[in-house]
């Protein structure tokens, strides 16, 4: 169960045209969401950040979602793993490539300049951070610094979504959960602390190389374009 109950939205009534835009494209309003409106500020300012970093910008939406998956997968959270997958889908990542997306070194699936955003992504996220200067050598190959900057900030707000949700426990919304059930459960994905209804999953399905790390996994096992095991 969370370790804070998320309010509902009946007692949030002012975020109402958030909620409904917010729902109108991921077909639910996450729970995290509701949880942030115990602190209505906090919700307030959140929301002008995060629409700031993902609804604006010239990162095309497929890689934005794809940065968030990776980085989400890197920091080992689970509820944001199931949301940036859903989301990577609804704006037209394909399936396999969100299989791939931890293989992405040699996938043929990723082109030079994915392969440096989601190396960015990966690396950025781990703890401690692993980013160097060849990352950003790299990404000026492919973006420029304005466009390097909404990189960073991609995986930031999700670092700080990562480090909120798994602390919080945030209960996962069925349609995320189906969808990476459907998707995720065979690289080795699992609801760890974010099952609905609170009862927490400890059943592991059979993994496949390649799976999402652990939150433990090691940074020089990530940093090498390796994929950790799921523990």
């Amino acid at each position: 169960m969370p370790n804070v109950e998320p309010l509902s939205r009946a007692e949030l009534a002012e975020f109402e045209p958030v909620f409904a835009s917010i729902e109108g494209l991921m077909g639910f309003v996450p729970n995290s969401l509701l949880t942030l409106g115990r602190a209505p500020e906090i919700l307030r300012g959140f929301g002008a950040l995060s629409s700031s970093i993902l609804a604006s910008g010239r990162i095309e939406p497929a890689l934005r979602q794809l940065v968030a998956f990776v980085a989400s997968t890197a920091a080992g959270c689970r509820y944001c793993q199931a949301h940036t997958s859903h989301g990577a889908e609804k704006v037209g990542v394909p399936s396999e490539k969100l299989r791939d997306a931890f293989l992405f070194e040699t996938s043929p699936l990723f082109d030079e300049a994915e392969r440096a955003a989601l190396r960015l992504a990966r690396d950025a996220a781990l703890q401690p951070n692993a980013t160097t200067a060849a990352h950003f050598a790299d990404l000026r190959r492919h973006f420029d610094e304005g466009e390097i900057v909404e990189l960073v900030a991609i995986v930031s707000l999700f670092g700080w979504l990562n480090r909120w949700n798994d602390t919080m426990a945030t209960e996962l919304e069925g349609p995320a959960v189906a969808f990476a059930d459907r998707t995720l459960a065979d690289a080795g994905w699992t609801v760890g602390k974010h099952p609905p209804g609170g009862a927490l999953i400890t059943a592991r399905r059979s993994r496949s190389d390649g799976g999402p790390p652990d939150a433990s996994a090691s940074p020089s096992a990530s940093a090498s374009g390796a994929p950790p095991d799921f523990a």
